[in-house]
């Protein structure tokens, strides 16, 4: 509860601030809903706060792994940083350096020019369950779908201890102030059309 509300005094903090301040603003979005204000070439919103004292969230867990260099280069390529802060709480399917290597040659280097913002966001939105499920919460999912947030639906599958989603294996799980992030060992892809 009080994450909560310190969240909303953030913001109330950010919007008061906002109104009050007289450089001019651009807005710029993309066909998500995401919209990103930058000021004096600063990105701002809720994902650029600094605080010192709430738990780390699932972007700062990414950012501070030497594992998911690449997947925080592509949620920022993405736009993707103030959802990945929002209170949640949300499951997020981290793919390693490995697992982005992985993939065809060129793959990473074209979604992540500008042009492609919005398919990588669809593939980076496929890693991403609402709710908080942990380890022991996906095994009650084995054989069934879970819905992310592209709208799209990844299967959980169980072999043995090891806890598959969409085919990647879950290496480790990492508990977040606003959910959860699961290791992965593959970059999963939303079924092509």
């Amino acid at each position: 509860m009080k994450t909560i509300i310190k969240i909303l005094f953030v913001s109330l903090f950010i919007l008061l601030a906002a109104s009050c301040n007289s450089e001019t603003k651009k807005e710029s979005t993309d066909n998500s809903s995401t919209t990103e204000t930058v000021t004096d070439g600063e990105k701002q919103g809720q994902a650029f706060l600094k605080d010192d004292e709430a738990k780390p969230n699932v972007l700062d867990i990414a950012i501070g792994s030497e594992s998911h260099t690449t997947l925080v280069a592509a949620v920022q390529a993405a736009s993707l940083e103030n959802a990945l802060v929002n209170a949640g709480p949300l499951t997020v399917f981290a793919p390693t350096n490995d697992a982005f290597a992985a993939l065809p040659e060129g793959t990473v280097e074209t979604l992540l020019k500008p042009e492609n913002k919005g398919d990588l966001a669809f593939i980076l939105e496929y890693h991403v369950t609402p709710g908080n499920l942990g380890v022991d919460m996906l095994k009650r999912f084995n054989n069934k779908k879970l819905g992310q947030a592209n709208n799209e639906y990844v299967g959980v599958e169980i072999i043995g201890e090891d806890i598959f989603v969409g085919g990647a294996k879950i290496l480790a799980s990492v508990p977040a102030g606003n959910g959860i992030v699961h290791v992965i060992d593959k970059v999963m892809l939303p079924p092509s059309e």
